[in-house]
């Protein structure tokens, strides 16, 4: 008996791989055809192995009633307006940042959207495949969702609605603003249409509301259901379609070319080129602060734990507090390079030679400092591939009048979150290898950071594997329970590491562009354990739970670097 409920756990685990795989495939074979139907036969492929998977991320997606989590999470990462769009454009930066059509940029991925007229959006891909898997697999999420509405909304083959239908369209139609008891009739009948109660859409209702549209879950659930209608009475199909010059520039490290120049041309015309040079790959505030917080807060920081200070500079309230503490950066030493690439990755550059030591909270070595005087170089957050184009262009030689710079990279740190398969929210995990999902790569290394680093100071710490996955919302609990239990024995998952690991061995063991010793040091912590339903990413952000394991590894990270 035992050995056949393994097995089953096993198919299902398998099943659950082989429909990431037929994802992927059919992605990347529409991105070469240049456009599809979601919902007609094009789609299909896509919506199956969706609906066999039941990503965790999406919660009830494969039963009849509508999902309203994954409803949220998707829409926070498209454009505002997507719903209402029948043709949807992805395409590479084609200078619409110099027309009339102003940007819409999704509250949760910084992503450069345009509304060309009332049936088109177009989005912009600067981040490379990730990005389009990404987009692909929301809006297949989407599209799915509006045909659960309209399956329960149309009566007859003519397209004759319901009396709940009837009613929603009337009030997401009115001129005049709800008042709270139209707003609760209105509910009353979405919640019907979506198979959900009345007191499960008014938890998420103010959720969705932005100031503009206060009303626009209502307004979400309409548009979806409507372009649906169009789709089975009138075959109006709705359109993906991936521009031309898209299609010639993916996969060309195009943007973290410009990106990786423009980063070493800022250290070359500051003489820092030469110098000892750590780069870390973190968010772009935790390393400033730990710099500049204690000395330029000084009044708040005394009465304090400095964790509380970090927590209070990461409340959106506290502007002022955030401006004081990057004013002192950009006057001792800090050079901020915003990104105008495409890439999306900002850049912070430290000069430890103009930081005044005895004015920071952490350890340092102030003979090594003065001798070496290393540059410290902060990068923002990749996403997935994009991970492995922008080490891949910054690692190689800068050209200065036909000779050729090597950096001198002494070390390389990579910080993030990510999904946790033992432990919770907030705990830390050190990688000892990075599995790549999908395929038999895997990349082991020596890792400068150790458990011990970071176990006494107050944080649970976990040590092993990781796997490097194609998107975080293709994860289901049948295919992380199989990462977790299996010889792998899996601590985590992420979308980066592989990706950097491949470019730093390239660089390092391959090019010889920078020195084979290079020092790596990975630390993620955890944004949700997805292994516990109702933990996902879904389920709500991290809050400031966050702050004490970022800023721990941010301290021990800058302490080896320092010493």
């Amino acid at each position: 008996m035992k050995s056949n409920k393994k097995h089953h756990a096993r198919t299902r685990a398998q099943e659950s791989s082989n429909a990431i795989e037929r994802m992927y495939i059919t992605m990347r074979h529409l991105f070469n055809r240049g456009f599809y139907k979601p919902m007609g036969v094009s789609g299909e492929t896509l919506r199956q192995a969706l609906l066999l998977l039941r990503p965790e991320i999406y919660g009830s997606v494969g039963e009849e009633k509508a999902e309203l989590e994954g409803l949220l999470y998707v829409i926070d990462r498209l454009p505002i307006g997507i719903e209402e769009c029948s043709f949807i454009n992805l395409t590479s930066d084609e200078g619409y940042s110099n027309s009339h059509f102003k940007p819409i940029i999704p509250e949760k991925r910084r992503r450069n959207c345009y509304r060309i007229d009332a049936e088109q959006m177009n989005i912009e891909i600067t981040r490379g495949r990730s990005e389009i898997y990404d987009i692909l697999t929301h809006l297949t999420f989407l599209f799915i969702e509006s045909h659960k509405i309209s399956s329960r909304v149309i009566i007859n083959d003519q397209g004759a609605t319901t009396r709940d239908w009837v009613k929603l369209e009337k009030a997401v139609l009115s001129k005049k603003k709800l008042n709270q008891e139209q707003r609760e009739v209105a509910i009353t009948h979405t919640a019907n249409i979506l198979g959900r109660t009345f007191n499960e859409l008014s938890v998420v209702y103010n959720e969705f509301s932005t100031p503009s549209q206060p009303e626009r879950l209502l307004h979400i659930v309409y548009w979806l259901g409507k372009l649906a209608i169009e789709e089975l009475i009138h075959d109006n199909k709705r359109t993906i379609t991936f521009s031309p010059v898209l299609r010639e520039r993916i996969g060309h490290h195009i943007h973290g070319e410009i990106w990786a120049d423009n980063i070493k041309e800022t250290l070359y015309s500051k003489g820092l080129l030469e110098r000892p040079i750590h780069i870390i790959s973190a968010n772009m505030h935790s390393v400033m602060n730990t710099f500049f917080a204690p000395n330029s807060l000084k009044p708040k920081t005394s009465k304090k734990d400095i964790v509380e200070v970090y927590e209070s500079l990461s409340k959106k309230e506290n502007e002022t507090l955030r401006n004081k503490v990057s004013k002192e950066a950009l006057q001792n030493g800090m050079t901020y390079i915003k990104d105008t690439s495409g890439t999306n990755i900002d850049v912070q550059i430290f000069d430890t030679a103009q930081i005044n030591v005895s004015k920071i909270d952490i350890k340092a070595n102030e003979s090594l400092l003065k001798e070496n005087a290393p540059v410290i170089l902060v990068m923002d957050y990749a996403f997935g591939e994009q991970a492995y184009e922008t080490i891949d262009e910054l690692l190689k030689p800068y050209q200065e009048k036909g000779k050729k710079i090597h950096l001198n990279v002494e070390s390389l740190s990579i910080m993030g979150k990510a999904g946790i398969l033992k432990g919770g929210k907030g705990d830390i995990m050190i990688p000892s290898a990075h599995i790549f999902e999908g395929t038999a790569d895997n990349y082991p290394f020596k890792n400068e950071l150790k458990r011990e680093d970071l176990e006494d100071k107050g944080v649970t710490v976990y040590e092993g594997s990781m796997i490097t996955v194609l998107g975080t919302s293709l994860q289901n609990k049948d295919i992380l329970k199989f990462f977790h239990n299996s010889t792998w024995q899996v601590i985590g998952l992420e979308m980066e590491g592989a990706h950097y690991q491949k470019a730093i061995q390239a660089a390092s063991k391959v090019r010889s562009s920078i020195s084979p010793n290079v020092k790596v040091r990975y630390a993620y912590y955890a944004s949700d354990n997805p292994l516990e339903t109702g933990a996902t990413l879904a389920s709500g952000g991290l809050g400031t739970s966050g702050v004490r394991p970022t800023y721990l590894i941010t301290r021990t990270i800058l302490e080896q670097i320092l010493n």
